[in-house]
């Protein structure tokens, strides 16, 4: 039996996979930051770890635990990700290092700990997801876009210093895809970002927060949960994963114009959008 841990299981896209996985015959080791997802995930039958990718020794445990039960660990989903909103004038620099501890460093670290034990093994398959955002580039999204940006890099340059073995790097790129993000977003908009001072107060109050606080998801192209978790069961059901996933036809559409367009038109499009 294949087993994968996935990281950010509390819900939306990393629940989906976890459950989606877990019906078709994987074994999931689903983590979460916080005790009471946890404990959620006991509920749901998951095997399931108090996982902070922030914190190197919560990640050394859960691949110590993995590997004792299963002898082998096939593959990582490293899906824990958060947005910060917000003009890039208005993100302290603390609140950019928060994005990256935890969509940058966290993922990088649960990689770094993982390689050891899929060279030794000889195998592996590491999934890192990023986003359209780590290919273009919105507007009051500038610490989100940052953070995908350099997953694309870490990912890349992966993918080339493993060519000589048998562990893959994958990348997903999803576009709008239903879950829990808007709304933990617009908290992080709430607590970090001076809106009242900010130069860009109208847009924040006639743009940015209707969309952050609107209940009904209208983004065109968007997607559920579940488009992501098949990517991911597709990829655990090959020996020859693909390099790169686009999910959502968003992904398709901006990341083919990032390839043709010059940069002035493609920001014509952008910043209307």
């Amino acid at each position: 039996m294949q087993n994968i841990l996935i990281t950010g299981c509390s819900s939306g896209i990393g629940l989906q996979t976890a459950k989606t996985l877990k019906q078709n015959g994987i074994r999931v080791y689903a983590s979460a930051r916080k005790e009471e997802d946890v404990q959620m995930l006991k509920d749901l039958g998951f095997n399931t770890f108090l996982l902070d990718v922030t914190n190197p020794s919560h990640i050394k445990d859960a691949l110590e635990q993995i590997v004792k039960n299963d002898s082998k660990i096939d593959a990582v989903f490293n899906n824990a990700g958060f947005g910060q909103p917000g003009a890039l004038e208005d993100i302290q620099t603390k609140f950019l290092k928060e994005q990256f501890e935890t969509n940058v460093f966290g993922l990088h670290e649960l990689t770094r700990q993982v390689l050891p034990y899929m060279r030794e093994q000889g195998y592996g398959k590491i999934i890192q997801h990023s986003s359209v955002l780590g290919l273009i580039s919105l507007k009051f999204r500038g610490a989100y876009n940052a953070s995908k940006y350099a997953i694309e890099g870490l990912a890349d340059t992966l993918r080339l210093e493993l060519d000589n073995t048998k562990i893959s790097i994958c990348t997903i790129n999803t576009g709008p895809v239903t879950s829990k993000f808007r709304e933990n977003a617009i908290k992080k908009f709430q607590e970090n970002v001076d809106q009242e001072n900010s130069s860009y107060k109208k847009e924040y109050d006639t743009q940015l927060n209707a969309r952050l606080e609107s209940d009904k998801d209208t983004t065109p192209f968007n997607l559920p949960a579940t488009s992501v978790a098949n990517i991911i069961q597709k990829i655990m059901n090959t020996d020859n994963p693909k390099p790169r996933y686009y999910v959502t036809k968003a992904t398709y559409i901006l990341g083919f114009f990032k390839r043709i367009l010059s940069t002035g038109l493609l920001d014509k499009i952008l910043k209307n959008i």
